[in-house]
């Protein structure tokens, strides 16, 4: 069993991933946890000293070592993993399951906000100016991310409510141990 989420940073693909990973007791891998690992180095980091065009092409090798694993595993991609290369047929061919945990701008900024410095894409974004960024990366990225087999609007919805629901919606609700 494969499960990706993919989403906008903020959405809250990680604290959801590691919940639904331990309600189906299998194993939990972050994607930027994943590359910070490999390279030793924050993702901040990586942005700032080897640029975005070496991480996104890291981000692309690594993705393709998980999807040829054979282990079972809920994955939370970075925000724009879907959007580059191949990605999205990589994760879309490789997995069971893709779900795009959607959330409106509103929510994302105030989630956003406290974390802006460590967040490369957004770090010299003022307050003022999130709104348009946000709703034009969305457009972009929306044709990626609509491709999951299941979206979810996760807005107003605790990380628990959407793990049940996603176990509802992928028919998991009783599969799996349910700790």
């Amino acid at each position: 069993m494969k499960i990706v989420l993919v989403g906008y940073m903020g959405s809250g693909k990680s604290t959801i991933g590691r919940l639904l990973a331990n309600k189906l007791a299998i194993s939990f891998i972050d994607l930027d946890d994943y590359l910070e690992v490999e390279y030793g180095m924050s993702i901040k980091g990586i942005f700032d000293e080897k640029g975005i065009i070496f991480f996104r092409k890291a981000e692309c090798s690594a993705l393709k070592r998980l999807a040829q694993s054979t282990d079972s595993y809920v994955l939370a991609t970075g925000g724009g993993t879907p959007c580059y290369g191949d990605n999205m047929k990589v994760i879309t061919a490789s997995s069971n399951a893709v779900v795009y945990l959607k959330m409106n701008i509103p929510e994302l900024i105030v989630r956003l906000l406290p974390e802006r410095s460590q967040r490369p894409l957004i770090s010299h974004l003022k307050e003022g100016e999130m709104a348009e960024f946000l709703g034009k990366h969305l457009f972009e990225r929306a044709p990626y991310y609509n491709q999951a087999s299941l979206v979810l609007s996760v807005q107003n919805q605790s990380p628990e409510e959407v793990v049940i629901q996603i176990q509802k919606d992928l028919g998991l609700l009783n599969a799996y141990s349910s700790k």
